[in-house]
């Protein structure tokens, strides 16, 4: 098929690949994109609609009907779709019907499971087979595989299967790895050898889908494991922030290797009496300001808004001087097409934007106004230092914070029953917002904290903390948690104990070995 769209409707087979929904090939996302339809094939698929646009339509059936109606529809499959994933029947019917289709390989789990279990699937010896154990084997000849042999559904058989390989003439010593939930976070690997495979698979637990490993290359896991050795692997976090200002957290958190899962506490809604920052706006733009110092990625958005409100862009800052109070909040401004003349060198907060703070000079400040467009429910720390500098400030409401409403009741059960490993908190409002909305953190939550202020307001909750940021930004935050979480599993490893994460300390929670 032509990569172009065609004028009347097909069908796409398109691998889903191996379980990391970032593991799409490109063409995949394209088609997804285009799609009118789209049939799921597996639930576990559905965070792949993300790549659609808004509307399409998920449907269980009928592709051929739609796609005589002129739709794309797209039909994921399980990792490659001609590789133990068959879609014969479902293509020759598109041939019967002369309904034109498309089949996109995707990466398969037998090589992309192994390579996130740290296995080469070639090593020394270049053979490489792949079986699967659903359909009849001959497993005398699978035996004499002198390189890696990956066994498709073969977890409910496996004592079984490694019997029948030690009777074909493999050794009982000969390495076996047994991976399921491969590429998630949700990758669990065991490591044993055909002649032990009974003894340590006896409480595993594992479930399909899941691959058995037989070879030397298994092996080398203890040098190329990556994924499953991430500081803060399959690990529960918390976020509880608001969605705009989770979602680079929530970022770097997934490249710890953590599920992060963001519970807004505090919802952030305009002014009761816009006529404050209307005023200030005008006064912006008229040259009643030097300085205007933003306090968070919030207070820009605001100003921000009223610009457009009123057709304004960033020059409406020209001969102004703009502080910022930290990274994020530089980082909003700059999108906004305005550079920062002030950003705090060492604490992020209003003491370190006060201390850096040049005094007023009248041989050198024409105006000793500053703007402060700030939360309903800030502290007056800026406006004290800056008063005693001698400067003049408008204090201005930009935004209200409010409570945000109760998360879902599986949420709230989670952050009260243990089923979290940690919280990070941000603030002092969201330890005083989550606790309000949805009750303490269980004792086995990793409780981390922004800084002092936050961690006293914790600890007045009755929170234990645990981890706190060597400076103020949630960066910093996620840093320490992943070095807190790099540390614990470094300990049970030197103490020949399985690591484990917090959230499986707490009693009743399901045992297993990794």
């Amino acid at each position: 098929m032509s990569s172009d769209s065609p004028t009347s409707g097909f069908v796409a087979f398109v691998g889903a690949g191996p379980g990391d929904p970032n593991l799409l090939t490109l063409r995949a996302a394209e088609l997804l994109a285009k799609a009118d339809a789209v049939v799921l094939g597996d639930e576990e698929h559905r965070p792949l609609l993300r790549h659609c646009r808004e509307g399409v339509e998920v449907v269980e059936d009928d592709l051929i009907k739609r796609a005589k109606l002129g739709q794309l529809v797209v039909r994921l499959c399980e990792g490659d779709p001609m590789l133990f994933s068959s879609i014969t029947e479902e293509v020759a019917a598109c041939t019967a019907a002369e309904v034109d289709f498309e089949i996109v390989p995707g990466v398969p789990p037998a090589t992309a499971v192994l390579t996130y279990a740290g296995i080469p699937p070639a090593s020394a010896v270049p053979e490489f087979r792949i079986v699967d154990a659903a359909q009849e084997q001959d497993w005398a000849a699978h035996a004499a595989c002198r390189g890696t042999l990956v066994i498709y559904n073969g977890i409910g058989d496996a004592v079984a299967i490694g019997k029948a390989l030690i009777a074909g003439g493999k050794s009982d010593t000969t390495p076996v790895a047994v991976s399921s939930g491969g590429t998630t976070t949700e990758q669990y690997t065991v490591v044993s050898s055909l002649g032990r495979l009974q003894p340590d698979l006896k409480h595993a637990g594992f479930t399909e889908p899941a691959l058995i490993v037989v070879g030397e290359a298994v092996g080398l896991r203890d040098k190329l494991s990556w994924f499953e050795t991430k500081p803060l692997f399959g690990w529960r976090v918390l976020v509880p922030r608001t969605k705009e200002q989770s979602r680079s957290l929530s970022e770097q958190l997934v490249a710890y290797g953590a599920v992060p899962e963001e519970v807004p506490t505090i919802s952030v809604e305009p002014p009761r009496t816009p006529q404050q920052m209307d005023r200030a706006i005008k006064g912006l733009v008229t040259g009643r300001y030097e300085w205007v110092a933003f306090t968070s990625a919030n207070a820009v958005k605001a100003v921000r808004e009223k610009f457009e409100e009123y057709g304004l862009d960033a020059r409406a800052f020209a001969g102004l001087k703009v502080a910022a109070v930290g990274d994020a909040t530089a980082r909003a401004l700059v999108e906004f097409g305005v550079k920062p003349d002030l950003l705090p060198s060492g604490e992020q907060s209003s003491e370190g934007l006060v201390a850096e703070w040049p005094p007023y000079d009248s041989m050198l400040d024409p105006i000793n106004r500053v703007l402060l467009p700030r939360a309903d429910i800030s502290t007056d720390t800026l406006v004290a230092g800056l008063t005693e500098l001698g400067w003049e400030c408008d204090d201005v409401t930009a935004y209200r914070t409010v409570r945000a409403a109760p998360p879902p009741a599986p949420i709230r059960e989670a952050i009260k029953g243990g089923g979290f490993d940690a919280v990070l908190f941000t603030s002092s409002s969201t330890v005083r917002n989550l606790v309000g909305i949805a009750g303490k953190p269980h004792n086995v939550t990793v409780i981390a904290v922004i800084g002092p202020q936050t961690a006293k307001t914790a600890e007045e909750f009755g929170l234990r903390v645990d981890v706190m940021a060597d400076k103020p930004s949630a960066s910093a935050l996620a840093a320490a948690v992943a070095e807190y979480g790099a540390k614990q599993r470094q300990a049970a490893l030197a103490a020949g104990d399985t690591p484990r994460r917090p959230s499986q300390n707490r009693r009743g929670a399901r045992r297993r070995a990794r």
